[in-house]
């Protein structure tokens, strides 16, 4: 059996899970999303990702045809019938289906898509050996154009980031924002550790704030660090003594060279090297859900 995708209350096999042309999603980018990260049996952090779904829905006025409780089950179900142990799942409502206008209203019932499969967005060894990242020209979206606190469908602003780092030759930027702070990465939030103190852009800065980043925040507190949401620039990433990344695909990920300059001592360092290790057996808790 291939595939087995959510669509609208059905599942489908991967050639047969469709929307029409006319969705507002594929013509506007009219939606929210979700990645959420399924370790040995369990979701994690189902709830949290679930509740901001919702919240990214209001936001925009898409009301989502299904109780939150019935978006967890959708998502658990979609991991049974695949015999997924870990996955990586994309959860997906859009506006639904349309006319060729820009006009919500024409669209009657949201779209809402759950997939489950894999994914490795960096090789093992990268948490090994640390990533090198560099600032990129493309600045992080206005808040008061597209408020990043919504997880929208519309990620223009991160692909075009994206290719920058792709023609660099690397697997990973950093996004400023219109200030000159450092926001987030293409698809990842950002941590550095100097002085003592552990930091991360606050959501003024035009951040998304990630569940991975809350996780790690609550993670650093535990382990008795002082962390702290601020301001930070180029500057300060430069003369970091640790460096690194929080996704839902990514994990904790150490990063090692900025524009050049090395953090620390080029390699990971014990702080990030912690979080890592909490990261992971935290993750794979009974805290999380369990569906098989």
């Amino acid at each position: 059996m291939g595939l087995q995708i959510y669509v609208d209350g059905k599942y489908y096999e991967e050639e047969n899970a469709k929307i029409s042309v006319f969705d507002h999603g594929f013509l506007y980018g009219d939606g929210v999303f979700e990645g959420i990260r399924a370790y040995s049996g369990r979701v994690f952090r189902l709830k949290e990702h679930v509740v901001r779904l919702y919240r990214s829905a209001k936001s925009i006025h898409l009301e989502i045809p299904m109780s939150m409780d019935e978006m967890e089950e959708a998502v658990l179900e979609t991991l049974r019938r695949n015999e997924l142990r870990n996955a990586y799942i994309r959860l997906v409502v859009s506006r639904g289906k349309g006319d060729l206008g820009l006009d919500p209203r024409k669209c009657p019932r949201p779209t809402v898509v759950v997939i489950a499969h894999r994914i490795t967005l960096y090789p093992e060894e990268m948490y090994q050996e640390g990533l090198e990242v560099r600032t990129l020209c493309t600045r992080r979206s206005l808040a008061e154009a597209l408020n990043p606190a919504i997880k929208s469908l519309n990620y223009l602003n991160n692909i075009l980031a994206k290719i920058e780092v792709i023609n660099a030759g690397l697997l990973e930027g950093i996004m400023l924002n219109n200030q000159g702070y450092v926001a987030e990465a293409t698809g990842d939030n950002v941590f550095i550790y100097k002085d003592g103190v552990l930091l991360t852009p606050p959501p003024s800065a035009g951040i998304l704030e990630g569940v991975t980043r809350g996780a790690v925040m609550e993670l650093a507190c535990e382990t008795g660090l002082d962390i702290r949401e601020s301001l930070f620039t180029q500057h300060d990433m430069y003369i970091s003594e640790e460096a690194f990344l929080t996704g839902t695909a990514a994990e904790v990920i150490p990063v090692v060279k900025v524009d050049g300059r090395i953090i620390g001592n080029g390699c990971p360092g014990p702080v990030t090297a912690e979080l890592i290790s909490r990261y992971r057996a935290l993750a794979n808790s009974t805290g999380a859900e369990i569906y098989v």
